[in-house]
């Protein structure tokens, strides 16, 4: 089964030389991974502070900068594995030296089949000003309980109907829902004890609900793809841009 671990911790807890030990340990977990066959993609993001949010309220969008919400742990990068069950999951990020000093959040992956293949290589049909951006599309669980199931599947079949256009257009990385927040797990380190809690690692009214993985010219770009996005009408999509140390997606750098 597929999970996405989402890291969040402190970045003022990080300093540049922990950073890198960082990326360095979580890449040779990826290689271990993959070896295994249990790896599918990983990066770390570019700090919060870049971060833009798009919405869309009576037809009109609206771009902020920053994220889509103010919290004391920051998301930070991600892992998408594929393995057994949710125990082998806790125990990949138990390893993640994030734990140590934030949160690894655990959550099961929605597969849809009806998407296009995944592109997790260095592909671009845009050139070598081409990058390679994270959409997270936060819900408001409650919304759309509120709208109902049939608005719900429509708005599943736009957004899959989106992937196919970027898949089209070159731009396709990867993109998957996630399984409601309930079925969350948070794991931490804490003075060498394994701290496993169900649920996420903050309580907010809006949820990761979903993501996309994106090749694009420029933030421009992506906050056009964004805004087609169903998510944006009911919640906010936060755009991150991958950072450029190259960790391993597939064999092979994103960027």
């Amino acid at each position: 089964m597929r999970y996405m671990l989402l890291v969040y911790s402190p970045e003022s807890a990080w300093t540049t030389e922990e950073w890198t030990a960082c990326v360095v340990a979580s890449s040779k977990i990826c290689q271990e991974l993959q070896a295994q066959g249990r790896f599918i993609a990983a990066s770390p993001l570019q700090p919060v502070a870049t971060a833009t949010t798009v919405r869309i309220r009576q037809g009109q969008t609206l771009v902020t900068s920053g994220p889509f919400a103010e919290t004391t742990e920051q998301f930070g990068g991600f892992f998408l594995i594929d393995v057994p069950d949710l125990d082998a999951a806790i125990a990949i990020a138990a390893r993640l030296p994030a734990a140590g000093k934030g949160t690894v959040e655990v959550r099961p992956v929605f597969v849809l089949p009806d998407l296009p293949a995944e592109q997790l290589s260095a592909r671009s049909d845009h050139g070598a000003q081409a990058a390679p951006f994270m959409l997270l599309c936060y819900d408001d669980e409650q919304a759309w309980n509120a709208l109902g199931p049939e608005a719900l599947r429509a708005a599943q079949a736009e957004a899959a109907a989106l992937v196919r256009t970027l898949d089209a257009r070159g731009q396709y990385l990867s993109a998957s829902p996630l399984h409601p927040i309930a079925t969350a797990t948070s794991v931490r380190i804490r003075q060498g004890k394994l701290l496993v809690s169900d649920g996420p690692f903050a309580e907010t009214r809006e949820f990761l609900g979903g993501y996309f993985l994106i090749h694009a010219r420029d933030l421009n770009d992506v906050i056009t793809v964004a805004s087609k996005h169903p998510g944006a009408r009911v919640g906010s999509v936060e755009i991150r841009r991958l950072a450029d140390v190259g960790m391993l997606v597939s064999g092979q750098q994103l960027v």
